[in-house]
C-alpha cells in the first residue's frame, strides 16, 4: 500500500481502488486535544478538495478535505464516541473515511512520505 499527503495536513493509503483517509500525526498535534468528530456516512460522494469531514478540539474547529474525489464506502464510526482516538493514532486507528477512488490520477498530485516531511519542515 502507498500513502500519499496534502498540504491540508490528510493523509490517503491506497488499497486496490479503495483509499484510507485520515488525518497527519503533524495534524493532529496542532489542533491539540480532539473533542468531536463528524466523519462522512457510507454513500456520501465528494470531489476532489470538498469539506467531508469536521474535527473540533480544545484549540479550534477544523475542515478535512477529500484527498481525491470518490464514494464513502465507510466512515470510521467508532470516532464519534472515542475521538481521541485521532490524537493517540491519527495515521492508524484514527483514520476517518474509506473512500472508492473515481479517478486514480488524481493521486499523481500528492505528496510522498518524504515530500510531506519537507513540506512539514518548512512551516
Amino acid at each position: 500500500m502507498t500513502t500519499y499527503y496534502t498540504e491540508d495536513h490528510e493523509w490517503i493509503t491506497v488499497d486496490g481502488d479503495v483509499a484510507t483517509v485520515g488525518i497527519t500525526k503533524y495534524a493532529a498535534e496542532q489542533l491539540g486535544d480532539v473533542v468531536f468528530i463528524e466523519v462522512p456516512e457510507a454513500g456520501a460522494s465528494f470531489a476532489k478538495g470538498d469539506d467531508m469531514a469536521v474535527v473540533e478540539s480544545v484549540k479550534a474547529a477544523s475542515d478535512v478535505y477529500a484527498p481525491v474525489g470518490g464514494e464513502v464506502v465507510e466512515g470510521n464510526a467508532a470516532l464519534a464516541d472515542a475521538p481521541e482516538t485521532v490524537n493517540e493514532d491519527p495515521e492508524g486507528k484514527g483514520w476517518f473515511c474509506k473512500l472508492k477512488l473515481t479517478d486514480a490520477g488524481e493521486l499523481g498530485s500528492l505528496m510522498n512520505a518524504d515530500a510531506y516531511k519537507a513540506f512539514c519542515d518548512g512551516l
